[in-house]
């Protein structure tokens, strides 16, 4: 199987379950979630899928909790929009990227503030 496919494979998967999970989750668990990328694997038979949730930690554990009891669901869905002979097993998994990020724009901020003050 070419990387190509599964990139593109992974890239319809990321935009469908974006709209599955805003539009068809009906679970007051889920909060605001953003699926940030999906890695699938070159055989297709299994997807990682790394979400962005917005909130403390209560309502990001909560709202994991609630996906992965909709896996079922979500990928019978899935199944259905993406044509292919086996769906792949879902695995989701926290983005920590966007939150890593804002923390060094915040220091270098904070290394920018300090450098002025210093002049």
């Amino acid at each position: 199987m070419s990387k190509i496919r599964a990139e593109r494979v992974g890239e319809q998967i990321k935009k469908e379950l974006s709209l599955l999970i805003q539009k068809e989750l009906k679970d007051p668990r889920v909060g605001f979630v953003t699926v940030t990328g999906v890695d699938v694997t070159n055989d297709l038979s299994q997807a990682k899928v790394y979400l962005s949730v917005f909130g403390s930690d209560e309502q990001k554990a909560a709202s994991l909790k609630a996906i992965e009891k909709a896996n079922g669901f979500l990928r019978s869905e899935l199944g259905k929009v993406i044509r292919l002979r086996h769906t792949p097993e879902l695995i989701f998994k926290f983005d920590e990227s966007v939150a890593y990020g804002s923390r060094i724009e915040k220091l270098l901020g904070e290394i920018g503030r300090t450098d002025e003050k210093e002049s």
